[in-house]
């Protein structure tokens, strides 16, 4: 394994254990895919740092167990800043032309 990967690992489990953040916020900010960081949390870490490892483990089945609400949270956001029909002034009708 290359020195940038294991370094990079090291930093996104760590930075993963403070924060709590989510694995999309974390590829975000670390500029790489959220299979890249799925990869280094589940696969790569274990090998390089099994102590930081096993916490990782904890917090991301943690995020599991609580996925199916944020997720209904984030359509219910979505569907309250979409403007209603009545808002927009146009009936459903005219939506469909």
């Amino acid at each position: 394994m290359h020195d940038y990967i294991r370094e990079r690992t090291i930093k996104i489990g760590r930075y993963f254990v403070e924060t709590r953040n989510t694995v999309r916020s974390i590829a975000k900010e670390f500029g790489v895919s959220k299979s890249t960081v799925h990869k280094d949390l589940t696969e790569r870490l274990p090998e390089i740092n099994p102590e930081l490892a096993s916490k990782v483990k904890e917090i991301l089945e943690y995020h599991k167990s609580v996925r199916h609400l944020r997720g209904g949270e984030a359509t219910k956001v979505k569907y309250k800043r979409m403007p209603s029909k009545k808002e927009s002034g146009k009936s459903e009708s005219m939506l469909k032309i």
